[in-house]
């Protein structure tokens, strides 16, 4: 990472905002693109109920579909695994599934998914599968995936630390996640800090809106008006 980690309170605020608002917030700096920074339909949130995850990109690449060059053990990952300690917590291992099409296999099931809890990690990305699903669902540990396997196949990692991507949105080491049931997007580091108080202002704008809409005093006339206001 060139930047330090954020604050553990900030993080806290991030992690009790939904992706929603929080992609609202980050559309107020102007600092990309409106169309960038999150994914797109191809991922999906395999626990909706659990709240939302925030935490640092430790990225990675799979293959599922061939036998690795070398070594033939599933577990064999402890270089891997070494790597992740040098994200800060709270780290989401984020991976790219290399095959075409990804998601034969699965890498992370209930084994990885303890695995990776220990190392500090809070959830797991990938455009690729996953399974296990009501063990790892036991553990609090997220899953976002393009799909469901019963088999973990010949996964295995052949590169990590890199640029990747997974459903349109690009991640790098030590970008700062956010995912919650509706997807995954990207924070900018450089407005981080700033983003849960203009959230806040977001939610409560939201909130007077949608009072005057149930109100008595709702008309076509100060509803312009009032969405006019929130414009300026």
């Amino acid at each position: 990472m060139n930047t330090e980690p954020l604050p553990s309170a900030c993080l806290e605020e991030l992690g009790a905002l939904s992706s929603c608002v929080v992609a609202s917030a980050i559309e107020s700096f102007g600092v990309r693109l409106r169309n960038k920074g999150f994914t797109d339909s191809r991922l999906h949130c395999i626990f909706k109920d659990l709240p939302p995850t925030v935490g640092y990109a430790a990225t990675a690449r799979i293959r599922s579909a061939d036998p690795p060059m070398e070594s033939h053990s599933y577990y064999d990952h402890d270089e891997w695994w070494s790597s992740l300690l040098k994200t800060p917590p709270p780290r989401v291992v984020v991976i790219e599934d290399f095959d075409r099409p990804p998601g034969l296999g699965a890498f992370v099931g209930e084994v990885h998914a303890n695995i990776l809890r220990a190392l500090g990690c809070v959830a797991f990305v990938t455009n690729g599968a996953v399974r296990d699903l009501l063990e790892v669902q036991q553990t609090g540990f997220q899953m976002f995936a393009g799909n469901v396997s019963v088999s973990h196949a010949y996964s295995h990692v052949f590169d990590f630390g890199g640029t990747i991507e997974i459903a349109g949105l690009t991640v790098r080491p030590g970008d700062l996640i956010h995912g919650d049931l509706h997807g995954v997007q990207t924070i900018p580091l450089e407005i981080a800090e700033r983003v849960p108080a203009k959230a806040q202002r977001i939610l409560q704008e939201r909130k007077n809106l949608i009072s005057f809409c149930r109100s008595d005093e709702f008309s076509l006339q100060s509803l312009r008006r009032m969405v006019q206001e929130l414009k300026s």
